[in-house]
């Protein structure tokens, strides 16, 4: 399937999840070089409840979908043991794929699925959005300028109070899990400030007996030469989401660092013995800016394996986390 035209994309969602309806779709709507097509869901009434806000034409079942001739690259919003599957299938029809994370649900199909794409010639993104909000850039450069001396530890929990029964989350073979659906985001942050070559020390896992799916964990890892990074996930805990950086001379700070609204202005803090400071950055729109990324490597044909080697790597640690936790069943 080709770009019908040099300057529009036009693309369809397959899956009507409650990130696509808050914060994916309102992003795509406002970007102009984006025309909405088509929206699938198993339930049409929801399709049609999508299509009314965001446009394009409602449709039931995602084979339906996949026959259209109209879509040149899929947002997919689906459950995320479901991603495997229509992520192949997609491209196997020739769309590009923006999916949410995680890609799969293990190295061995998102190293096949990255492949494949490549080979096709195809673009597939894996949305792990907040690495593209400017305040982990400030945050990175305050690092390399000896804000806080030499790094020594990397902290980051994402932890969300229990979701409703019936929640996808508490689906084995569908949601798989807290882990899998947003323990994945500590991870990639002690990638993203730590590097690629992050070794497990230790994890534990807590499991929810009656569901079999793991709802909260801790996880020590560290660098060749020792900085350690100590991550925290659940789905039965205050909510919170945040990290913190701490070096040989003082501590950096940060909260929301994984769901900002596009209009909230990061506060960071800085620590050291004698001093302490708060700097408002800039409010910055992560939806909007991965969608630009999406669309120029669609487009224009920006170069985007870099992404894809961090996806395979971030693929690569949760599969080793797994193997190595403490499983504890509760």
């Amino acid at each position: 399937m080709s770009v019908h035209a040099a300057d529009r994309l036009r693309m369809g969602v397959m899956g009507c999840a409650d990130i696509a309806w808050r914060r994916t779709l309102p992003a795509m709507l406002a970007n102009a070089s984006i025309d909405i097509v088509a929206i699938a869901s198993r339930d049409e009434r929801r399709a049609k409840e999508f299509t009314d806000r965001f446009g394009g034409v409602p449709v039931e079942g995602y084979e339906a979908f996949l026959a259209r001739d109209d879509v040149d690259a899929v947002y997919l919003p689906l459950p995320g043991l479901l991603h495997a599957e229509w992520i192949e299938r997609c491209l196997e029809a020739g769309m590009h794929v923006l999916t949410e994370k995680p890609m799969t649900a293990s190295y061995a199909e998102t190293r096949r699925l990255v492949d494949y794409a490549r080979s096709a010639g195809l673009v597939l993104l894996e949305n792990y959005m907040f690495l593209h909000h400017s305040q982990h850039t400030a945050v990175r450069e305050m690092l390399a300028g000896g804000t806080i001396g030499e790094l020594r530890l990397f902290s980051s929990a994402f932890t969300i109070p229990p979701k409703p029964a019936g929640d996808i989350r508490y689906q084995r073979d569908v949601g798989g899990g807290a882990f899998l659906d947003f323990g994945g985001y500590p991870v990639r942050a002690a990638l993203h400030f730590l590097g690629p070559e992050l070794d497990i020390v230790g994890a534990v896992f807590k499991h929810d007996r009656e569901h079999d799916v793991v709802t909260s964990g801790s996880m020590l890892l560290c660098t060749p030469d020792g900085v350690a990074a100590q991550l925290a996930f659940g789905m039965e805990h205050s909510y919170r989401n945040s990290y913190s950086l701490s070096g040989s001379t003082g501590r950096l700070l940060l909260d929301r660092v994984f769901t900002p609204p596009e209009t909230h202005q990061p506060v960071l803090r800085i620590e050291r013995q004698d001093h302490r400071e708060e700097l408002v950055l800039p409010a910055d729109h992560q939806f909007a800016n991965i969608i630009d990324l999406f669309v120029g490597a669609v487009l224009d044909g920006d170069d985007v394996r870099a992404q894809d080697e961090w996806s395979l790597r971030q693929a690569a640690l949760i599969e080793q986390i797994e193997a190595a936790a403490l499983h504890i069943k509760v």
